[in-house]
């Protein structure tokens, strides 16, 4: 354990050693002479540094100072000792900063703008790593392009709200997308509320260039300080929030649609995951949560509580819309579908995913897949209904053996992909999963299987 500071003499800051050449010179002092002394000094590096031997400077330091123990300005001598001590290091530090610049500056192979070229394709880890190699990578890694896009989940728990106002000042404008937040919700960090206060600086200069905004376990309440940072940002494309609803938020989170999304009408990729507790729906904001993204492409909400009428609203809303996720979602049965037949014929919607809906319908899913054999839905690529809780049969209970016309499917339809995974309830284990897959091989052909473990499909919005 550190012993605790001596409170008659105050704490040493290295930092506020200042530069030898600003302090007044006492009268007959000799650079020359001060050289020759820390030369020698230095010199005896060839004696062991640590030993019992008398011999060690380890114990010669030991010896020199117990002497001014008893001396009357020990306190000041103990002082400038550590003092000198900290210069040493520093020099030492930069002097191996300058071989290392040297070194890099000859063998190096690209110029700085290549090199910083470079520097903008890491991530902000990496570059931080780069900066502190050498003199020249630091330089290099100080332009602001190397900071367009900040991505600062890999780190979040060494970053604070300083480090991210740094970042953001170091990118000016140039930045273009930004990551905060940890990505597990289990990991502590040191990020508040405050942290996205430096998009308004300047009169939200910064949050006025970004496209890009992703967001992960943030203690950001969607009525309140989510919708104050998104009104700085205007210009946003992309908006990726995890953990919409934290505290004790009970509002339902289908409310704030329409708030978050009133300053961002650019928006085109739009991920929401819900973390709290929903009240009763309410579908009176949907309309002009759709009204408010008219260029919307891509849409999850994970968790949500939106049910068949607001489902219908937003798919036949959006007219752009090529995916949507709405897995996790309780209020579904899937007659939203059933609606959708005729109306969105030559809708362009390539993705539709309903995992884990818990009263999704087995009947409602048929007349889905009947509908697109009849020829709706003409741009479906992928579809996805599995679920550990099964289907809602017509008998009003769960099945894990729905039955769909599989073989029809890949006949009529060979570019659609249907999956349907569903765990027997006896095991939750992936041997006892069931696949319906309708895909085409790379010779073009189809194929059918059971049994196959599905990758978690990802939205690249």
């Amino acid at each position: 354990m550190d012993a605790p500071p001596n409170p008659k003499r105050p704490c040493h800051d290295p930092s506020s050693v200042k530069d030898p050449s600003s302090l007044h010179l006492a009268p007959g002092f000799n650079q020359s002479n001060v050289d020759t002394t820390i030369s020698s000094f230095l010199s005896l590096s060839d004696l062991p540094l640590f030993s019992s031997s008398p011999l060690s400077i380890a114990c010669s330091f030991d010896r020199v100072l117990d002497k001014v123990i008893d001396a009357s300005d020990h306190d000041r001598f103990l002082d400038r000792t550590l003092q000198l001590a900290s210069l040493l290091h520093s020099s030492t530090k930069r002097c191996i900063r300058k071989r290392a610049t040297l070194h890099n500056s000859i063998s190096w192979p690209l110029l700085p703008e290549l090199t910083t070229k470079v520097f903008s394709m890491l991530d902000t880890k990496s570059l931080m790593q780069a900066s502190v190699c050498c003199t020249m990578f630091n330089k290099c890694a100080m332009d602001r392009v190397c900071y367009s896009h900040i991505d600062l989940t890999m780190a979040a728990k060494n970053v604070d709200n300083g480090v991210v106002c740094i970042m953001i000042h170091r990118a000016g404008k140039e930045l273009r997308s930004l990551k905060l937040g940890s990505i597990s919700s289990r990991s502590t960090f040191l990020l508040t509320r405050s942290c996205l206060a430096p998009l308004s600086f300047n009169h939200g200069f910064a949050g006025g260039l970004l496209r890009s905004l992703h967001l992960y376990n943030l203690t950001l309440t969607p009525g309140k300080s989510l919708c104050a940072v998104l009104s700085l940002c205007p210009n946003l494309t992309d908006l990726k929030v995890i953990g919409f609803i934290s505290g004790t938020d009970k509002v339902n989170s289908v409310e704030h649609l329409a708030p978050i999304t009133t300053n961002c009408r650019l928006i085109e990729h739009l991920f929401l995951e819900n973390c709290g507790a929903a009240g009763p729906p309410s579908s009176s904001s949907v309309v002009e949560f759709v009204d408010n993204c008219p260029n919307l492409s891509s849409l999850t909400l994970f968790q949500f509580g939106v049910n068949d009428a607001m489902t219908r609203t937003i798919i036949m809303g959006f007219r752009q819309l090529k995916y949507i996720n709405l897995s996790g979602t309780y209020g579904i049965s899937g007659s939203f579908l059933r609606d959708l037949g005729l109306s969105c014929k030559d809708s362009p919607l390539e993705t539709l995913s309903l995992r884990d809906c818990y009263y999704l319908k087995e009947r409602e899913v048929l007349l889905f897949l009947n509908s697109i054999l009849a020829g709706d839905f003409k741009s479906i690529r992928y579809i996805d209904i599995s679920s550990k809780h099964g289907l809602v049969s017509d008998a009003g209970i769960a099945t894990f053996e729905p039955k769909f016309p599989i073989e029809e499917l890949k006949k009529q339809k060979p570019g659609v992909t249907f999956v349907a995974i569903f765990p027997a309830p006896s095991s939750s284990s992936s041997s006892s999963s069931e696949l319906y897959s309708d895909s085409t091989s790379s010779s073009g052909s189809s194929y059918y299987s059971y049994g196959e473990d599905e990758e978690e499909y990802d939205d690249s919005g």
